[in-house]
């Protein structure tokens, strides 16, 4: 009969494990602890156009949550072995699952129901939205036991996803918010980001983990399919980006943005960027620091709420914590 083992706390897996367990769990937070209401002032102010965008925006970030809390985390943490990391993995998954209502928070606060089902609808119909939705699915349910790479394969399209395709959602909040206006829906944006930021971190140090175990042949085939997979959802995300963001002219802005934050995916992953630099919007790039803000506590309960004090990860820590993995050849 197998004999099944408790997870140990008192005997870290790795030197950085209990570090960013401590990091998900001091940045908890919840949906209804932001005061939405204070927006529908400003939700009142805005077109017919920024409605929509604003909307759409949220519910195709709303489908990328569903996916990752659903799927992506679980079925990842189907296939690590370490118990602290699984730990971490599914709290992570628990936090998306927080994102996604969120989104839908601000929707009931702010949106009529019949615009409520318009989003959701055109989520269901948007082909973009839909194919990269598919298409990062597709490795997560290709995960074989006892096949390293199709893990890599799958935690690369989790770090892509949490990393890279997330943010052109994230823009138009961020764009707002910068501007005074949908300022508390702005703020969820801003803790899920400080979410995000650590996900992607942690599942890009497991797959630099996993690379290390692959052979020659295939890290040759990995990497090859790193820049293929990066480059057909940069393509499409573009598309995405078109039907978002033309009616309300904030097309060239979004596409800069969004290959600053295929940089950062790559860089999660131990490789180097692939676009060259370019000047992103101040008031959104403000926005996706993780620092917390600084508020009153009779305004909103932004990103600077916590529980306990919370450091974000800085980058002397992403640093070490890449350093780690590129140094060890036992994990």
């Amino acid at each position: 009969m197998k004999a099944f083992e408790a997870v140990n706390w008192n005997s870290p897996e790795t030197d950085y494990t209990e570090m960013l367990w401590t990091q998900n769990t001091s940045q908890f937070w919840l949906d209804t602890e932001i005061p939405i209401s204070k927006d529908l002032k400003t939700w009142t102010k805005l077109n017919d156009d920024e409605k929509t965008t604003f909307m759409r925006v949220l519910g195709g970030l709303t489908l990328l949550d569903t996916e990752q809390g659903n799927v992506g985390m679980p079925m990842i943490a189907q296939h690590v072995e370490d118990k602290q990391k699984k730990a971490i993995l599914i709290f992570q998954a628990a936090m998306e699952e927080i994102h996604a209502k969120s989104y839908s928070t601000i929707f009931t606060t702010v949106a009529s129901s019949e615009r409520i089902r318009d989003t959701f609808e055109w989520v269901r119909e948007n082909k973009q939205l839909q194919y990269k939705t598919h298409r990062i699915d597709s490795y997560y349910q290709s995960i074989k036991e006892g096949d390293p790479l199709s893990l890599y394969q799958a935690m690369v399209a989790s770090v892509f996803l949490e990393s890279f395709l997330f943010y052109s959602g994230f823009f138009y909040p961020l764009y707002l918010a910068g501007q005074g206006k949908m300022v508390a829906s702005g703020e969820i944006i801003k803790l899920i980001i400080r979410d995000e930021s650590v996900h992607g971190v942690f599942v890009g140090l497991l797959a630099q983990e996993v690379f290390q175990k692959l052979n020659e042949e295939e890290q040759k085939a990995a990497s090859a399919f790193v820049n293929d997979l990066l480059m057909d959802l940069y393509k499409n995300e573009l598309e995405y980006t078109e039907k978002l963001y033309d009616p309300i002219g904030l097309t060239h802005e979004v596409k800069k943005y969004i290959r600053y934050n295929a940089n950062k995916a790559l860089m999660n992953l131990g490789l180097e960027p692939l676009f060259e630099e370019e000047e992103v919007n101040p008031v959104v790039l403000n926005g996706i620091r993780t620092e917390t803000s600084t508020h009153d506590f009779f305004s909103t309960k932004g990103s600077g709420y916590q529980k306990g004090k919370v450091e974000p990860l800085q980058d002397d820590d992403f640093l070490f914590l890449n350093q780690r993995v590129q140094e060890s050849n036992i994990w």
